[in-house]
């Protein structure tokens, strides 16, 4: 799953009762709208085991005119997995995920 820097800021204000205003400052220059997990290459030929992906590695040989002549139509079909085309989580999702970490519950115990 994925998150916005916005609802993990919120979230870890939440968790601490904090009232330490969130300033929004916009993008900076050569910042990211999300991350790319795996590639469509990657995705073609990963396996999907619930709670993650698994990538074996690329084994093919150097024979070109095999994937330029007659093509490989499976790595078409798919698209990039991302942080944006993932599960996207909201703010109680979040908190929630930051109360199984045990630094944060060493914090809120402290």
């Amino acid at each position: 799953p994925a998150s916005s820097m916005g609802d993990l800021a919120q979230a870890v204000r939440d968790v601490f009762s904090s009232k330490t205003p969130i300033k929004i400052i916009g993008t900076r220059h050569g910042e990211k709208l999300y991350e790319s997990l795996l590639s469509r290459e990657e995705m073609a030929r990963a396996q999907d085991l619930d709670e993650y992906y698994r990538v074996p590695a690329d084994d093919r040989d150097l024979n070109y005119n095999k994937y330029f002549v007659e093509g490989e139509t499976k790595v078409s079909a798919v698209e990039d997995y991302t942080s944006h085309n993932t599960i996207r989580l909201n703010v109680d999702r979040v908190k929630a995920l930051l109360m199984k970490l045990d630094f944060i519950q060493d914090e809120l115990n402290a």
